[in-house]
């Protein structure tokens, strides 16, 4: 069988949603009020069980390399147990549900029976079900489980890494440590020169963190905005502006907002910078 683990979160987010309207429509159907929501609660819960079977398939594939992530395994395993119980309650109901479906056919007496018990275990499999999602949650936001390698772009490790250090480098600086924020920052963009917003954000941290305005200005001055998108040119433009303060030289800042502002009009947050050094 063709390896299906990239399509994991596509997967999942289908097996929820059907499941969920599935046990909503079977608990309108008991009122007896809307009679076509019987019909759909059955196509419905049919249709997420299948997804679920497909769901565990495709988590199994892919969590080889996400297990293998130093700390990540207990979570991993969690998640899978909490799937599979999903899976398994669900093909419970479903065998209910196609009980409901044959008894009503036949208008026998024990069709209420049925769907009031699918009712009441489609409730209790939507708790397994947010159970499987909550431990899903954890092991992608808590842990990074296959973040970063779920298509096997390189590109992909790369945005984590560096997400992963501007996150680390911020709670360092906030819980008082510098250096090591700065370390890191560094280590970074020495690793990705070619990246034009890294070296950006390099350049905005010589100047708060590390109290280098100079150096900052020597960055800047590397990078080559000309073929940058207007956005990341203001950037850099404020952030020399930034720089040029630091150092006290207000007037040159000035001057490099007037013509940011010459360049881009419009642009509040230039008049707002320019405003600041009026006043």
């Amino acid at each position: 069988m063709p390896s299906i683990a990239a399509l994991h979160p596509q997967i999942v987010h289908f097996v929820i949603a059907l499941l969920i309207a599935g046990v909503l429509f079977r608990l309108v159907s008991l009122t007896g009020r809307f009679t076509f929501t019987s019909a759909a609660a059955t196509t419905l819960i049919v249709a997420g069980t299948l997804a679920t079977v497909v769901a565990v398939i495709s988590g199994d594939q892919a969590h080889g390399p996400v297990e293998r992530v130093p700390g990540a395994r207990a979570a991993v395993v969690e998640h899978e147990e909490w799937g599979v119980r999903t899976r398994n309650i669900f093909i419970a109901i479903t065998v209910l549900e196609l009980a409901v479906l044959g008894l009503t056919t036949m208008k026998h007496r024990f069709a209420r029976g049925a769907t009031i018990a699918s009712a009441i275990v489609g409730v209790i499999g939507l708790g397994v079900l947010y159970e499987a999602a909550d431990h899903g949650g954890e092991l992608v936001y808590g842990y990074a489980g296959g973040v970063g390698i779920r298509t096997g772009n390189p590109a992909d490790v790369h945005r984590l890494l560096i997400a992963g250090v501007f996150h680390q480098a911020s709670q360092d600086r906030q819980a008082g440590y510098p250096e090591a924020s700065t370390q890191l920052v560094e280590a970074t963009a020495r690793r990705f020169p070619d990246h034009l917003e890294l070296q950006l954000f390099a350049a905005e941290w010589k100047t708060d963190v590390q109290k280098d305005p100079a150096g900052a200005i020597r960055r800047l001055d590397t990078l080559s905005l000309g073929q940058a998108e207007p956005r990341l040119r203001i950037r850099a433009g404020l952030l020399r502006a930034n720089a040029l303060v630091a150092q006290g030289n207000i007037d040159g800042a000035r001057a490099v907002l007037q013509t940011l502002k010459n360049e881009n009009p419009t642009n509040q947050q230039i008049q707002q910078r320019l405003d600041e050094l009026g006043r």
